[in-house]
């Protein structure tokens, strides 16, 4: 397939990706007022649909390896492209992102967001922040699921190297829970930036969990070199060598 055609049916996927969301958050927005329940269902309906309309629009497939928890826990993923966001969110049975404070006020999102149990973090000073990041955990533990917190902070494209931030580290520690690391290569097919999109199969692999008790520099080091080992793998099984 031509870079032109490739290119040209990525632009109208990206474009029907935003409709998409406008047509499925109103479709449930009635339901999803009156019930948490059918606002994870109009979530996840629409992870499935943007799966499903990738395979056959721009060829990315997807593929899950290893075993979605389903129990209480942090789940700490690869975070390359937003295409992830679906993938880990549509394979959780009951899946709640810490995410910016910013995306509260985004159209939709936002309001879904906060109806499934996400909880909104303020970036500011990085001590204060993980101070309000573990009392927002704390006042939502109620809710039952699997907190996701991307370990960078944000999107890394493959063979960037970035830090891993002791947010992580410091809920690990105050929740007690197990945390299960996933990687992924999916920024091979879908980057950070850019319009393009190619053809391919990006894969989500959930890593053996890593149980509480360690000190927090041993639990972060366990953490990046289980996520990067892995998603090296990944990145050089679809073809990328950078």
């Amino acid at each position: 397939m031509s870079y032109a055609v490739q290119l040209t049916r990525s632009l109208i996927f990206n474009a029907y990706m935003y409709v998409a969301i406008l047509a499925f958050g109103l479709a449930f927005l009635i339901p999803a007022i009156f019930s948490e329940r059918a606002a994870v269902m109009a979530c996840k309906s629409y992870c499935w649909h943007i799966r499903w309309v990738a395979s056959w629009m721009i060829g990315l497939k997807t593929e899950y390896r290893g075993t979605p928890p389903t129990e209480e826990c942090m789940v700490a993923p690869k975070h390359q492209s937003f295409f992830d966001v679906l993938m880990i969110f549509g394979a959780l049975p009951r899946g709640k992102f810490i995410f910016k404070s910013l995306l509260k006020y985004a159209p939709i999102v936002g309001q879904y967001g906060l109806r499934i149990g996400c909880i909104p973090v303020d970036r500011g000073k990085r001590g204060q922040a993980i101070k309000k990041m573990v009392a927002d955990v704390e006042a939502g533990r109620a809710r039952p699921g699997q907190l996701i917190i991307y370990p960078q902070g944000t999107r890394i494209n493959p063979g960037v190297k970035a830090p891993y931030k002791v947010g992580t580290g410091v809920l690990y520690r105050e929740l007690g829970q197990p945390v299960v690391p996933v990687a992924t290569n999916v920024g091979v097919f879908w980057p950070k930036r850019g319009f393009l999109r190619k053809p391919g199969t990006a894969v989500f692999e959930f890593l053996p969990k890593i149980e509480p008790g360690l000190e927090v520099t041993e639990f972060m080091a366990k953490l990046e070199h289980d996520i990067e080992t892995a998603s090296d793998r990944l990145n050089k099984e679809a073809g990328f060598d950078g």
